[in-house]
């Protein structure tokens, strides 16, 4: 990801998929806005060969009224997607059919080889992540809402770790479910709809996302019976990568425009598969920086003669492969936005509780939402917390609707050695990651992280 590429290269996938639509019989163009903000919004068109891929950025773009199409102008930025045609994997710095090539000067986008419609839309938003930090203004891989009184909730989040499904939430207005700027007058929303993920999707646990599949919603990736068309969101024969993408308009509750003020909270959402991260914890701003800058969620393994090891992943920022920068810049942007406007951030983990995977069990997402209610209803503001020694976050004791032993995880664990084994080796994952960014991070950060006091206790 983010692979520097030379001119010619460039120009050769370029004219290459300048060349393919011009043999297609019928292009798509769609004109459309990247940012609710004005002061920040670009104009951007998409030219492609594909109904559905036009439908997706239809969807996921700011449409123009009537009266901003007639005077749209020339755009500033095009998506040439010819993802229908391959890449030529001989072109020099070439290493396979698929090409995803960001020009910055030339203000462009060249998609060969994919025909991933989301493709287009984190092209977009990787200019954003480069323009943004340009004007002080922070770029954001996370999702958005706002309560009655105007208080704004950021959360962070790898994708499978609850984005979009927690940010979708019946007492709060949506902002937006996946990408965002934090300006000087407050949070914008960059993009005009969701990006949900589908994978096993019911009218029970995410009403509001299953409800907003209908006529000119685009699923992609899923498998559906011929003669009903019934989908089977549980089916992942393609994919588990299966998605819905819609207006944000097919949500019932939103803030139009998404536009709001500045953020009172900012959360990390992690899927712990390892099992030894608290469900909620409050982070100081040093250990907010250094768990941003870690970008932290563990994926579930494949299953090889019935053994299952979970895999840390490691992801700058909660998205690295749209930032432009140094995670530093990003980091610093962020501490600066929480110091000035006085947010809390807290952590929380959305995967396994009673063990790791194999062992222990997800945690329930009634519980999830009723810390992240909490949150937002003061209810932490004068609990009482214990510190985690290792990772040094704070937990608190009682949370309500949630029961009080889920909040410690150790209290889980039948085999407290193996917890305490499983720990030590998370933390070290952590510090091996954090290494790569320590010349360029303070030492305030760096002492922030977590540190193996097991080892030295032992």
């Amino acid at each position: 990801i983010n692979i520097g590429l030379d001119e010619q290269t460039f120009m050769v996938n370029h004219e290459r998929a300048i060349d393919y639509l011009n043999t297609c019989d019928q292009l798509f163009v769609v004109d459309g806005f990247a940012g609710w903000d004005t002061k920040y919004r670009f104009k951007t068109r998409i030219i492609c060969t594909r109904a559905y891929h036009a439908l997706f950025m239809q969807n996921m773009l700011i449409m123009p009224t009537e009266e901003e199409l007639e005077n749209y102008g020339d755009p500033d930025y095009v998506v040439f997607n010819a993802g229908r045609f391959p890449a030529n994997r001989y072109t020099s710095e070439m290493t396979s059919k698929t090409s995803v090539d960001l020009h910055l000067e030339r203000k462009e986008v060249v998609i060969l080889g994919t025909q991933y419609a989301g493709e287009m839309k984190k092209g977009i938003f990787s200019v954003m992540n480069y323009l943004m930090p340009l004007q002080d203004v922070l770029p954001m891989h996370c999702s958005a809402n706002v309560g009655d009184e105007g208080d704004v909730t950021l959360l962070f989040g790898l994708s499978g770790t609850g984005k979009t499904t927690l940010s979708a939430d019946p007492k709060r207005k949506l902002i937006g479910d996946d990408e965002h700027c934090w300006t000087d007058s407050g949070v914008f929303n960059i993009e005009g709809g969701c990006y949900a993920k589908a994978i096993n999707l019911s009218a029970e646990n995410e009403p509001d996302i299953f409800n907003a599949i209908r006529f000119g919603t685009v699923l992609e990736n899923v498998v559906y019976d011929k003669h009903s068309r019934e989908v089977d969101y549980t089916d992942t024969t393609i994919t588990q990568n299966t998605r819905a993408s819609y207006p944000i308009e097919f949500i019932d509750n939103i803030q139009i425009p998404c536009v709001a003020g500045h953020s009172k909270h900012v959360i990390f959402l992690t899927c712990d598969a390892f099992g030894v991260l608290p469900p909620v914890s409050k982070l100081t701003p040093q250990q907010a920086s250094y768990h941003f800058i870690s970008g932290y969620t563990a994926k579930v393994a494949g299953t090889e003669m019935g053994v299952t090891e979970p895999q840390a992943t490691f992801s700058a920022c909660f998205g690295a492969a749209f930032m432009m920068w140094h995670p530093n810049k990003y980091a610093e942007l962020l501490a600066e936005k929480l110091e000035q406007h006085g947010a809390q951030a807290w952590l929380v983990n959305t995967g396994w509780t009673g063990g790791g995977f194999g062992v222990g069990s997800r945690f329930k997402l009634k519980y999830t939402r009723a810390m992240i209610d909490a949150i937002h209803n003061g209810d932490f503001d004068n609990a009482e917390f214990v510190i985690d020694e290792e990772f040094g976050l704070e937990i608190p004791t009682s949370c309500p609707n949630v029961p009080s032993e889920v909040l410690i995880p150790k209290n889980t664990w039948e085999d407290k050695q193996a917890y305490d084994e499983t720990k030590r080796k998370l933390v070290r994952l952590f510090q091996e990651n954090f290494k790569q960014f320590e010349a360029g991070v303070n030492s305030e950060i760096i002492q922030a992280g977590p540190k193996d006091t097991l080892a030295m206790s032992s």
